[in-house]
């Protein structure tokens, strides 16, 4: 949201930009779930993916996550159950286990307070237990929901979760977009520990970075002053709507502040297509990633729209095959691993492109 605007205005720029990227063939547009943000109209997620897929034809749309430990499983089950079946096959449910929110909207929301986060496991297998085929003596059951098997991607930023998908045989998206820190161990032990499961024969790694791509280096970096500005009124505890871009960041944060905001958004790729390119290559190159889910954060919604458009043709001069001396890297995409029900919604081929996705955090 911009300084003074309504949810109902950001919600449809959100609807546009969804809109745009279908069209340029990106392949999921995954929304988050926060509460009690000034500045983020993204505390009802199952309700903003059902009118995103309303408002589109054939990308898939999910949370970029659901934060479990919020919800009863059973809940988020039925809801997701509801949302398949009003856009069968098009619909992904991504799991995060952080609270969403600060310690009074955790009280708000009735979790408990002792909630560490490690009971996370047991709610993830309670919630696959309602959405895929109902078990013998099974005695509450999703409707709708069950049998469902609406597709699930775990989300983290640390090893936890990256350790369970692996366990598990499912997708794994690191949040590298706001905690870098640990990326690289956490896509290592991903693919070392992955086990094949029905879902998934060999591990598939999603990135979630941010990305502004513009006519120059210059023009991009001043547009990205908008998130620094974000996350720079977030470490203070101050409302988070987009400001308007700025030509210098100097005067605005102290040397601890720009210390701390540099190092939590290093992993963001930044400037002109070919600036983007090396970016994204160098990424692949370090972490074997499958996909990225792109975050884009700019004032001007035009600037924001622009940069998906340049990042759709840079992606897709990209070859995955570029990177296929790294340990554990498919060439096939995620969606030919998977059962028939999950095939790629129609339009381009671009198997032999890096796949892209794009985020509202």
């Amino acid at each position: 949201m911009r300084t003074g605007e309504s949810a109902g205005g950001a919600i449809a720029r959100t609807v546009d930009l969804a809109q745009h990227v279908e069209g340029w063939g990106y392949r999921r547009f995954l929304l988050a779930e926060h509460h009690s943000i000034a500045g983020l109209a993204c505390s009802a997620t199952p309700l903003l993916i059902g009118h995103i897929a309303a408002a589109t034809k054939t990308i898939r749309v999910g949370s970029g996550g659901v934060m479990l430990p919020n919800h009863a499983p059973l809940i988020v089950a039925e809801q997701f159950g509801t949302l398949e079946a009003l856009y069968p096959g098009r619909i992904d449910l991504g799991l995060g286990r952080a609270p969403g929110g600060d310690f009074h909207t955790m009280r708000a929301l009735r979790r408990d307070l002792r909630q560490s986060g490690d009971d996370f496991p047991e709610l993830l297998e309670e919630l696959r237990t309602y959405l895929g085929p109902a078990k013998p003596g099974q005695v509450v059951k999703a409707t709708p929901g069950q049998g469902s098997n609406v597709p699930v991607i775990l989300l983290g930023s640390s090893d936890f979760s990256a350790r369970l998908a692996a366990n598990l045989g499912l997708p794994f998206a690191f949040a590298a977009h706001f905690a870098p820190d640990q990326l690289e161990e956490a896509a290592r032990l991903y693919r070392t520990l992955f086990r094949p499961s029905e879902v998934l024969e060999q591990p598939w790694l999603m990135i979630g970075v941010q990305v502004i791509a513009a006519e120059s280096d210059a023009a991009a970096r001043r547009l990205f002053t908008t998130p620094q500005q974000r996350f720079l009124r977030l470490i203070r505890n101050q409302p988070v709507e987009l400001l308007p871009p700025v030509d210098s960041m100097d005067g605005l944060w102290t040397d601890w502040e720009r210390a701390a905001l540099e190092n939590q958004l290093r992993a963001a790729i930044v400037g002109s297509e070919l600036t983007v390119k090396a970016g994204i290559e160098r990424l692949i190159a370090a972490t074997g990633a499958d996909e990225l889910i792109v975050a884009t954060d700019t004032w001007d919604h035009a600037a924001r729209l622009d940069s998906y458009r340049r990042l759709e043709g840079v992606a897709a001069g990209i070859e995955v095959k570029s990177a296929a001396s790294i340990p554990g890297l498919k060439i096939e995409t995620w969606d030919t691993q998977l059962k028939e029900r999950f095939a790629r919604p129609p339009g381009p081929d671009r198997s032999s492109s890096t796949p892209t996705s794009t985020g509202e955090f």
